[in-house]
């Protein structure tokens, strides 16, 4: 039986417009959490979510229909993401001049660590320490954990996502659990 998202990604190959607008609709939150999940800012998050389906839209004829759209699907959001984190490492320089008009200091160019006021109230104490926890593992970790704990997939999807096998995937998990483990004891 053919999933009802490759009979869509099929029909919106071939020009179906409401068959690809039916797909961002199936995915477009899921794709979103993804990111914001892994890089904890909803502007980015967002930008990453439409260059997800940018991408998808624009590479229809590279989808093969013998794997899962999820796991396609996942598979670019997750590379933009781990892109993004990338790029965001080498973002700033202690001695870097600022341009005229900007004012003030290298500090102020650097983004708050506080959550918004909303998030404030609707994350526990708990859930922030893990999510702080999770902020903090290596990237190779990050993914999978993201992955596997909050977008629920299973260890062979996680495999198709990352192009790893499912070996390295328990190993990272497992090293990413002992991470945050250890992280979290300290903690609490």
């Amino acid at each position: 039986m053919i999933q009802m998202d490759t009979r869509l990604a099929k029909l919106a190959r071939g020009g179906d417009r409401a068959a690809f607008a039916e797909l961002v609709e199936l995915y477009r939150d899921k794709i979103f959490h993804l990111a914001y999940r892994m890089l904890h800012n909803r502007h980015e998050a967002e930008e990453i979510a439409q260059e997800t389906f940018l991408r998808v839209y624009t590479n229809l004829d590279r989808y093969d229909e013998n794997q899962k759209f999820s796991t396609w699907i996942y598979r670019i959001g997750t590379n933009l993401c781990i892109d993004r984190l990338r790029k965001r490492k080498a973002t700033f320089s202690l001695d870097a001049e600022l341009n005229e008009g900007e004012g003030g200091d290298w500090y102020n160019t650097l983004a708050s660590p506080e959550e918004s006021p909303d998030n404030q109230v609707v994350l526990s104490e708990t859930q922030q320490q893990i999510r702080e926890s999770i902020e903090t593992l290596p990237e190779k970790y990050k993914a999978v954990v993201i992955l596997r704990y909050l977008q629920d997939l299973s260890l062979q999807e996680i495999s198709d996502v990352l192009s790893m096998p499912v070996t390295t995937i328990k190993t990272r998990l497992h090293r990413g659990r002992d991470f945050l483990r250890k992280k979290l004891e300290k903690l609490l």
